[in-house]
């Protein structure tokens, strides 16, 4: 074989390898169920509020920016303002959702 030809030669064993099959990397789990925000009153601000949140953390919970444990602990904290928005307690439901963002870093 002529000398120039080695370094191709090499190149052509080394990608052999390249045709293997690689393992693939898992998903990211599936989200845990979301809490039941349904009986939130329509054309409130602190629905609007808990459902944009809500809707943010899912999706990020879902493509793997958020991790199970900060999921679980925001959807307890949106739990707690839901009910004192489903209560009539707008204001009260707003400072919770306000509180939780602050904690967490989130701010939608």
């Amino acid at each position: 074989m002529h000398r120039s030809a080695w370094p191709w030669a090499a190149l052509t064993l080394a990608l052999c390898g390249c045709n293997q099959d690689a393992p693939v990397a898992a998903a990211p789990p599936p989200p845990q169920a979301a809490g039941d925000f349904s009986n939130l009153p329509p054309g409130a601000a602190c629905t609007d509020k808990i459902n944009r949140y809500q809707f943010v953390l899912s999706t990020d919970h879902r493509t793997g920016n958020v991790n199970d444990s900060v999921f679980a602990a925001i959807e307890h904290e949106l739990t707690e303002a839901a009910a004192a928005c489903s209560a009539g307690h707008d204001q009260a439901a707003l400072n919770l959702v306000r509180a939780s963002e602050d904690r967490h870093g989130y701010h939608v």
